[in-house]
């Protein structure tokens, strides 16, 4: 990512994802009572990849953005 507005949206978005992909995997494994989806394992699942991407963009959007090369020397 180049530009320190996709950086930052990234990480708020990672963020948000992790704490949701996190709620979705206590509910689904039944530690999170009061819901359709307590003890249903497919929002273990569900949930687990959704941590999973918020950690990538987290991992993605820390990474520094490549310098151009100098091509005008000969």
């Amino acid at each position: 990512m180049r530009s320190a507005a996709a950086r930052t949206t990234a990480r708020i978005v990672g963020v948000i994802a992790i704490v949701v992909g996190a709620v979705w995997v206590g509910q689904g494994l039944g530690y999170l009572p009061g819901s359709f989806m307590t003890g249903n394992r497919t929002w273990f699942w569900v949930g687990l990849a959704c941590v999973l991407v918020g950690l990538a963009l987290l991992v993605t959007s820390r990474r520094r953005p490549v310098e151009p090369e100098d091509t005008t020397s000969p």
